[in-house]
This record gives C-alpha cells, sequence and structure tokens, in this order.
C-alpha cells in the first residue's frame, strides 16, 4: 500500500491494505458485490480533489453527491466545527434548546422561500422528505379530513426510507417494496407538448381520490438523469393543488442553496410551497443533517390540548449542535460575493461548454440550469450495466470522478472549481466521445 501523506494524516498508516479490509465487513449502498466487490479507498480530500491510496488525484465533479458544494474541508467550516465541539457537542432536542439551532433557524428563515416559518430538523435528504409526508397527512387528520392519497412526479426520487420510497417512481430503486407502499398517483413531469394533458390528469385523481400532498423536486430531478422542465409549467401544477386544499412539499434536498442559480428552485416558483426539505448542501458534506421548513398554517395544525395531535417524530440527532454550526458557517458562505460569482462563472463555463458540445454526434441532448450540467449520449445504456460502469472507469483513469447515470453524464462540481479544472472535467467528456 502507497500512501503520500504520512506527514499530514500520520493515522493514515495501516497494516493491511484498504481494498482487502473493506472487503471483510463492509456493505456499500447501491452496489451490487459479487459484480463490483472493490471499492476505491480514499485517504484525502481537500477543495476539489480526492486522493486514493497510492496518492492519484480526481477532481470531484459531483461534489460527493452535491454535498460538498464550497469545497472539501473548507478552512472556514472546519473553524466553525472545531469552535462548535469545544463548547456543545450533542444535546437532546425534545424538551432542550441551544444557540446554533436557533441561530440556524433565524437564518434559514431569511433565506427561504418567504412563506416559510417553522424549521424541524432531521437526519438525511430522505428523513426530510419522510418528515414532510408525515406533517402533510396528520394536518389533514388534525383538521378533521381523511386525505390519504399522495400525488408525485412519475421518475422522481425522494429517498429509500419508505414514505419516501414510496412517493419515488424509480423501479431500480422500489421494485421488491412496492406491495408495501402509501396510496400514491403519478403524473409525468410538464412540458409545452403535454401540459394540458397532465392538468387534466391531475384534476382527475383530484376527482376520485383524497388527496393529502402534491410532493416534487423542483425544476431538476436529481436521480432521474437531472430531467429538467420548466418553472411555468410547475406553477400551474401547484395552483390546482393549492385551490383544492393538497399540501405542496418541495423536495429541495438536491437542488437546494445555490445549485441552480438562485437560492432554492422554488424562487423561480410564483406559487410557493407549504413544506420544503433540505440536506446535502445544508452541511457541505461535513456531518449529515437536514430540516423540514414549513408555513405558520401547517404549524399551526398541530397546536391543540391534545398530545395526540403533537408532531411525534424525532431522531436521536436532531439538531446536533455542531452540524448547526456547520449549516451557518455554509449559508454564509453561500452568500458572500465570492461564491455568488463562482456560481455565475460556473454557470456560465457550462454554457460555453454546451454551445460547443450539443452538436456533437455523439450528444443526443443536452440541458443546463445553474451549475448542473447534463448530456445525454447518443446510445442506449443500462443505468448501472457494464457498459456504464467501463464510461465510470474512463473518467477516472482520466483523474475525473463522475458518475453517470445510464446514458447520461452530468457534472455538478463545488462551486471553488476553477476554470482550468473545470476545462480538465470537459476535456474529459470529448475524450470520451472521440472513442465511443
Amino acid at each position: 500500500m502507497k500512501i503520500k501523506f504520512d506527514k499530514e494524516l500520520p493515522s493514515l498508516k495501516v497494516e493491511r491494505d484498504l481494498k482487502e479490509r473493506d472487503k471483510k465487513h463492509l456493505w456499500h449502498p447501491l452496489t451490487q458485490h459479487k459484480i463490483h466487490p472493490k471499492a476505491l479507498p480514499i485517504v484525502k480530500a481537500k477543495g476539489v480533489w480526492l486522493f486514493d491510496e497510492d496518492g492519484k488525484e480526481y477532481i470531484d465533479g459531483i461534489a460527493s453527491w452535491y454535498t460538498t458544494m464550497y469545497g472539501h474541508c473548507n478552512e472556514y467550516i472546519l473553524q466553525a466545527v472545531q469552535t462548535q465541539m469545544q463548547q456543545l457537542d450533542q444535546i437532546v432536542f425534545s424538551g432542550f434548546t441551544h444557540e446554533p439551532a436557533i441561530k440556524l433557524s433565524e437564518e434559514l428563515i431569511k433565506i427561504l422561500p418567504n412563506n416559510q416559518e417553522k424549521i424541524f430538523f432531521s437526519d438525511n435528504g430522505s428523513t426530510a422528505n419522510e418528515v414532510g409526508i408525515k406533517m402533510a397527512l396528520q394536518y389533514h387528520f388534525n383538521t378533521g379530513e381523511k386525505r390519504n392519497t399522495i400525488i408525485a412526479f412519475e421518475d422522481g426520487f425522494h429517498g429509500d426510507t419508505f414514505g419516501a420510497m414510496s412517493v419515488s417512481g424509480l423501479s431500480v430503486y422500489n421494485g421488491p417494496f412496492e406491495d408495501f407502499f402509501i396510496d400514491v398517483q403519478r403524473i409525468p413531469t410538464p412540458n409545452a407538448e403535454n401540459i394540458n394533458s397532465v392538468l387534466k390528469q391531475l384534476q382527475s385523481i383530484i376527482e376520485v381520490n383524497r388527496v393529502a400532498a402534491f410532493i416534487y423536486e423542483p425544476l431538476v430531478q436529481g436521480a432521474n438523469a437531472m430531467h429538467m422542465f420548466e418553472a411555468g409549467y410547475l406553477d400551474q401544477i401547484l395552483k390546482i393543488c393549492k385551490e383544492n386544499g393538497i399540501i405542496t412539499i418541495a423536495d429541495e434536498v438536491m437542488t437546494g442553496f445555490g445549485k441552480t442559480g438562485k437560492t432554492f428552485a422554488s424562487d423561480y416558483i410564483m406559487t410557493k410551497p407549504d413544506i420544503i426539505s433540505m440536506s446535502k448542501a445544508l452541511t457541505a458534506g461535513f456531518v449529515p443533517m437536514a430540516v423540514t421548513s414549513c408555513t405558520q398554517e401547517i404549524y399551526n395544525a398541530f397546536l391543540d390540548d391534545s398530545v395526540g395531535k403533537a408532531f411525534f417524530h424525532a431522531h436521536t440527532y436532531s439538531a446536533n449542535p455542531i452540524g448547526c454550526s456547520v449549516a451557518l458557517a455554509a449559508i454564509e458562505l453561500l452568500q458572500t460575493k465570492e461564491f455568488q460569482d463562482n456560481i455565475k462563472r460556473v454557470t456560465k463555463s457550462h454554457q460555453d461548454f454546451d454551445a460547443k458540445i450539443k452538436g456533437h454526434p455523439k450528444v443526443k441532448t443536452t440541458r443546463q440550469k445553474g451549475v448542473i450540467y447534463a448530456l445525454d449520449l447518443n446510445i442506449e445504456l443500462d443505468r448501472y450495466g457494464k457498459k456504464r460502469y467501463e464510461i465510470f472507469e474512463y473518467f477516472m483513469q482520466k483523474g475525473i470522478f463522475l458518475r453517470p447515470l445510464g446514458s447520461t453524464i452530468y457534472i455538478l462540481a463545488p462551486y471553488v472549481i476553477t476554470e482550468e479544472q473545470l476545462n480538465m472535467v470537459y476535456d474529459a467528456v470529448h475524450d470520451l466521445l472521440k472513442k465511443i
């Protein structure tokens, strides 16, 4: 085993090869271990760079699943973590409170759509959506209505816990569990060609079902190969939901905190959601944490002399002080001129790259929103098939960590990526097109 970081990371000296040690006990997500038994050991990360056990460098072209948007091991956030760890590490959030959580709630409300008033903490994106779904269902229960159906988009993805999985439409993740799901009716994502039929379908569902909520990823469906749609069409759907007393839940787990060019994708849409779920970039990749925000009206439905109308949902690490301090530092960075300029610069670079690449004969379609860029290869590939893994390995050999979704290649790098580093990513994509 070779590690080039002994002086910086002496704890990385090990007696046995990390790959072999990993295989003995670990079970990795989204992995068929019989086909792909080895995981690549990463021993250090800084800025946009990942370093493996042999010292090879990789540009993190997807910000480690859209989390490390301010760069790995950001010094400013590290300082906030170190300070908080010496003051308060963990405290139960039922019956107690603390300054980092209070301050974070205040800062979030400042940047969220202006109808949001209350903040509920959980652990990850899936649980943030789980909380939102439960809030919506119990809202109707508490107000004396029996509503048990949820509307969701086809091919959306909202997480792997049961409620979140129920409203997700990608069967590659859900297949063995679909017989156990809550009642969900699905509609296509809207576009210029289908908007009228989508609205008719929506009205039909509302007429024959007791619809409690509509959950959606605003403008960009991440796991659905970065599928994008227009704000105006979504707004028409949301207005119908509002007219029918249907709680709207915006899943901003992937899109939140600047990725679409605005702080939240919901900022592009006139009709604001009743509930918003957040995670990933919320804590900049440092610690797991999530937030579900809601309107005052939602919150008020849980206020009652009856304990049974309270929201009995809890996570051990809800509002962990260290996580809150990380999120506060990240929000502060996001609002600086430096990071706002970075977002604009990366957006412009993607647009320039798109102008060069979209006419390529090996490229079927392209799309871009803010720092999110995606292209579809002009070939059919299984989402996790052999050819897809060959493309993944090709990029890794080039020193670029991208994670294709079938025939879709997408780029969602940290905001701190430089033009030179972006060009290395673009060049790797160009080189791939030559070899297909």
